[in-house]
């Protein structure tokens, strides 16, 4: 059912379907182009900032007139697919289909995944089963699309999310270091150097603290979410007991800035 209304949503799909994360800092009209014209679905990032006249706004509408531009797409007009909020959760929770139409696609982000996430969770090979089931048990008569995300970066990942009940999957990381990624050069060659992922990349701090985000004081996401970042001496310090603050301040003494952007936020 799902697929076949991924197919009818999507007439140029091709399967299994593979969708661009839409990372900010990293996802652009071009990547998003370039997946959508080899079968899969492009997406651009967007700051959430729905005020009329926003930058925000701005710049996702001038994010889409390029990709028309890039596909050969008339300026205006055309089918239209309609989307509501979307809700990044880590779990099985269903509570928002018992207040609105329901979801057309749910996209189930394992605490595998590279960048932001709800930071209570579980991982991608419990997770889908579980929503799966959960579709079918609670919603027979919907046709919900699952697609999976999170530690997904090749073919063996990809067949592994439809074996375990996914319609098609969302990669993030493995799209950063395509050619059309707008992801510095410089992050994109430590995502290409780094191994054995359990070891190279930090999420949590202590107590559950999101020390990624708070290494440069960013509030953008809040304190329900973190993100997984490839680590650096800065993490090192942190796990050997050193404090936040001690951590910023040794930040702070990293020369040029250049280098100090090396040692945080290259999510992965």
């Amino acid at each position: 059912m799902a697929p076949s209304k991924l197919k009818e949503w999507f007439p140029w799909t091709t399967a299994p379907v593979i969708i661009n994360g839409p990372m900010i800092g990293a996802a652009s009209p071009a990547l998003a182009s370039e997946v959508s014209k080899a079968g899969g679905i492009g997406f651009v990032s967007s700051i959430v900032n729905l005020e009329p006249g926003s930058p925000e706004l701005t710049k996702a509408n001038d994010n889409l007139a390029e990709v028309r531009h890039l596909l050969n797409q008339p300026p205006s007009g055309g089918a239209v697919v309609h989307a509501g909020m979307s809700c990044i959760t880590g779990h099985a929770s269903v509570l928002h289909f018992t207040d609105t139409d329901g979801a057309d696609v749910v996209v189930c982000q394992g605490i595998d995944a590279g960048g932001h996430q709800f930071r209570r969770g579980m991982g991608v090979v419990s997770f889908v089963p579980e929503v799966r089931r959960m579709l079918q048990e609670e919603f027979p008569e919907r046709e919900v699309a699952l697609v999976a995300a999170g530690g997904i970066v090749n073919g063996k990942g990809v067949a592994a999310a439809l074996a375990l009940g996914a319609d098609g999957v969302v990669m993030g990381t493995r799209f950063t270091v395509a050619d059309e990624s707008i992801y510095p050069d410089f992050r994109k060659a430590q995502v290409l150097a780094a191994k054995d992922g359990g070891k190279s990349t930090f999420k949590y701090g202590k107590r559950q603290s999101p020390f990624n985000d708070q290494m440069n004081n960013s509030a953008l996401w809040g304190p329900l979410y973190d993100g997984r970042a490839l680590v650096s001496e800065i993490h090192d310090k942190f796990l050997g007991g050193a404090t936040l603050e001690e951590c910023q301040a040794a930040l702070a003494q990293v020369a040029p800035a250049e280098e100090a952007a090396k040692l945080i936020n290259t999510w992965a």
